[in-house]
């Protein structure tokens, strides 16, 4: 009887925490590159000196679905998808690296590289910069190209490249500012066979349909919880 209250009971506060990451993967539905997040859960027994028939409901891990989303076409000249696997590699304040899939990039006020979000993408030997007045070109292998609006107009010079790596999945943390970084903190080494899909955004891989009947699925496992903490009372 204790096995199945403490089950219940435990399940249906897990359960929250289930519920929860559905919704969150559902307010990120149109976010880019986003990678939908899954909790689950498993009971296991109770060990100290309280009866040995207890069991506690908890989560067992947080896994993330790391399958590619759609392409989507924008033609933006600083927009760049990751085809297929790998990441943008983000040059953090600390010194250490994190990775993304959201290659809406922008150049800031210093002429710095950087996403939406105001982190410095990641090149070949530091933050990249940009100087002004230049037409902006990105390669399929993340190489910048510039050409300038004024003067020697047929000149074409490289300033970077963009960093793109793909670290073992099974290594990667997502962290609370929603960025992935290694397990150990360490950095990735660029992968040369990672390409991007310049013009273009990867869209969330959320399939709002899939969360939708997921939290049904989540209220009604809540609600025979309930029903089971009822059935033991009367027990």
């Amino acid at each position: 009887m204790d096995k199945l209250i403490y089950t219940a009971m435990t399940g249906a506060k897990e359960l929250f925490g289930r519920q929860a990451a559905v919704a969150h993967n559902l307010a990120n539905a149109v976010t880019t590159g986003f990678r939908a997040e899954e909790h689950r859960l498993r009971a296991v027994p109770v060990v100290s000196q309280a009866l040995p028939t207890r069991a506690f409901a908890v989560e067992a891990s947080v896994a993330d679905d790391f399958t590619p989303g759609p392409l989507t076409q924008t033609g933006r000249t600083l927009d760049v998808a990751v085809q297929g696997q790998g990441w943008i590699a983000l040059a953090m304040p600390d010194g250490s690296e994190a990775y993304t899939r959201n290659g809406h990039l922008e150049v800031n006020v210093n002429g710095v590289l950087q996403t939406h979000s105001g982190v410095p993408v990641q090149g070949d030997g530091g933050p990249i910069s940009i100087p002004p007045d230049n037409e902006i070109t990105i390669s399929k292998d993340g190489v910048i190209s510039l050409k300038s609006s004024s003067g020697a107009q047929n000149v074409v010079t490289q300033v970077g490249t963009i960093k793109v790596a793909n670290p073992p999945e099974a290594e990667l943390v997502r962290g609370a500012d929603g960025l992935f970084r290694l397990r150990d903190g360490s950095a990735a080494p660029a992968d040369p066979n990672v390409q991007v899909a310049p013009g273009f955004l990867e869209s969330s891989n959320v399939n709002a349909v899939d969360q939708l009947v997921a939290m049904i699925s989540l209220q009604r496992q809540y609600e025979t919880q309930l029903k089971l903490l009822s059935t033991a009372e009367q027990n």
